[in-house]
């Protein structure tokens, strides 16, 4: 049998090219090889967007689409959304019965996001009890193992502590531990050089139109010392040869060629970037368009990913509870 994976995105805005370097295309090479629960999580986006809950449902369909038309396969995949499989919310309240609050004030990400977000206001219980949260999402499936970069390392390892405070608090092997498998993530900052974020503005989007991408690129970070076209720049420091980097790998000794031997200026090298970027964009984006017609098909793989994952979530609840003595 194969073995099990899950993961999600939090749907709080449209799906960028950080989305596809850092989850996306893992997710579509691991569905080859695993069986994969793919969830549109809602209830960890709503503990930063509780004040505009309404505006998930358009973000959970608009994402799943994207899903779709790069590549995610229902047919060999499980996707749905978190909130319509209730067990993920009485797991974790199961779990928090037991994870110490120590271990959560731990947990490096709690006073990053903290910090970060502070128009979000997210100072509350629930975002304290992020990771049972994951905890009863990965552990629901019985996944051998998560997707994640070295960020979620320590939500992972948090996991574990818990299912292993489970299983011996009850004496029964009933949750698993899950392993990472560590997504290799490029380096991929946002248009301006700082960290890629909705709230910068500094992305672009998995459907961008060309006309958008063009203007995007041109007015990207590229090398401050190169100046002039003769000036020999810099690759390593220069943004849109990171984005080289990552989106056209073949190309990318090429650029540094021209680049630190003055051979073409940073106008004729985003031009030439334009050009890949749109190749690679547009027939995702025409496939999305496509998908965002049939909104019937959309909600049918929803409602049976429900149902397929509300199987092995309620049996995983009934384990629990019987070891339990409930």
């Amino acid at each position: 049998m194969k073995k099990v994976i899950l993961s999600g995105m939090r749907p709080t805005g449209k799906l960028h090219l950080g989305h596809w370097v850092g989850a996306l295309s893992n997710w579509v090479n691991l569905q080859k090889d695993y069986k994969c629960f793919f969830m549109a999580a809602d209830w960890h986006a709503l503990m930063s967007e509780y004040k505009n809950p309404s505006a998930t449902n358009d973000f959970i369909f608009d994402n799943v689409c994207d899903w779709l038309s790069y590549g995610i396969d229902p047919k060999h995949s499980v996707i749905f959304v978190q909130s319509q499989v209730p067990e993920h919310l009485e797991l974790f309240a199961i779990l928090s019965f037991l994870t110490p609050l120590g271990w959560l004030y731990r947990c490096p990400t709690f006073k990053e996001q903290i910090a970060q977000l502070k128009d979000k206001e997210i100072n509350t219980y629930a975002f304290l009890g992020y990771p049972v949260l994951q905890a009863a999402d990965i552990t629901l499936y019985k996944a051998n193992a998560v997707p994640v970069g070295d960020d979620q390392l320590p939500h992972l390892e948090l996991a574990r502590e818990i299912v292993r405070r489970f299983n011996s608090t009850y004496k029964r092997e009933v949750l698993l531990e899950p392993q990472a498998i560590l997504t290799p993530t490029p380096r991929l900052l946002g248009l301006d050089g700082r960290k890629m974020s909705k709230s910068y503005n500094n992305y672009i989007a998995l459907d961008e139109d060309d006309k958008s991408i063009k203007n995007k690129i041109s007015n990207m970070i590229t090398d401050p010392q190169r100046i002039k076209k003769e000036d020999k720049g810099r690759p390593d420091v220069c943004n849109v040869y990171s984005y080289y980097s990552v989106f056209a790998k073949d190309k990318a000794s090429e650029v540094y060629d021209w680049c630190t031997g003055a051979k073409k200026g940073c106008v004729e090298c985003k031009k030439i970037f334009t050009d890949l970027l749109i190749e690679f964009i547009a027939p995702h984006r025409e496939k999305k368009r496509e998908f965002l017609k049939k909104k019937d098909y959309i909600y049918d793989i929803l409602k049976e990913g429900t149902s397929k994952a509300r199987e092995i979530a309620s049996k995983t609840i009934v384990e629990a509870k019987e070891a339990m003595g409930l």
